[in-house]
């Protein structure tokens, strides 16, 4: 008997500040037995350059991979181990790829982080990359996509552009950290985030801790 046919999420990684963010929700998946399917835009790969300190190429994108999984959200090289045996990376430019048709077998996709070009891309359905294909063609569909954008302030036009995706059915995710989990280190805020991104698309984790409807002491006293 044949094993059962690989169903991946779908990770895309576009130009905006926040590979912290996107490096959390890959462990996260990874951590909890997903298959991951990736796509990291070309301007994002200036900026996990800029972020990692290291570059992310087709050629070799096992090994930046690991590299940039393994650094934590305050740029400490090794905190984490990351086993990317179950990550299938796509070239941004291969718009032939496997999640560029709808028959692919994808659970979903995350993008994170989303920057107001690719949310505008997708939202127009534009398709200019293999990343906001995959956004299309996981409407169309009707599969969950989750947009954690990450800019701030934000126009009326990238507000009219989330509020169609919204509309589209998409999960529109600010990257807001949130303080009430008893956050006392940088990466405590970057796994709220990614934590909030997985809730959005059922996959389980413990990346932080959740209310319970009772206030918590932290360092400075009770939480208001």
């Amino acid at each position: 008997m044949s094993d059962s046919p690989r169903r991946p999420w779908i990770v895309g990684v576009s130009g905006a500040s926040g590979t912290p963010y996107a490096a959390a929700v890959l462990r996260g998946l990874l951590t909890a037995g997903e298959d991951v399917d990736l796509v990291v835009s070309r301007a994002a790969r200036l900026t996990v350059l800029d972020e990692t300190g290291g570059p992310f190429r087709d050629a070799h994108a096992a090994e930046d991979l690991r590299r940039w999984l393994a650094r934590g959200g305050d740029g400490t090289p090794d905190a984490f181990e990351a086993d990317v045996g179950r990550v299938r990376h796509w070239p941004a430019g291969d718009l032939a790829a496997g999640p560029s048709s709808g028959s692919y077998p994808a659970k979903g996709m995350l993008i994170v982080p989303a920057s107001t070009a690719c949310v505008a891309g997708v939202a127009l359905g534009l398709s200019k990359d293999l990343l906001q294909r995959t956004a299309s063609v996981t409407l169309k569909e009707r599969r969950p996509l989750v947009v954690a954008v990450r800019e701030a302030p934000l126009t009326g036009q990238t507000l009219r552009h989330l509020v169609a995706l919204d509309d589209a059915g998409a999960v529109v995710l600010p990257t807001s950290p949130a303080f009430y989990a008893g956050a006392h280190r940088l990466q405590d805020l970057v796994d709220f985030v990614a934590g909030r991104a997985l809730d959005a698309v059922g996959v389980p984790h413990a990346l932080y801790r959740r209310w319970q409807g009772e206030l918590s002491r932290g360092p400075a006293g009770p939480m208001p």
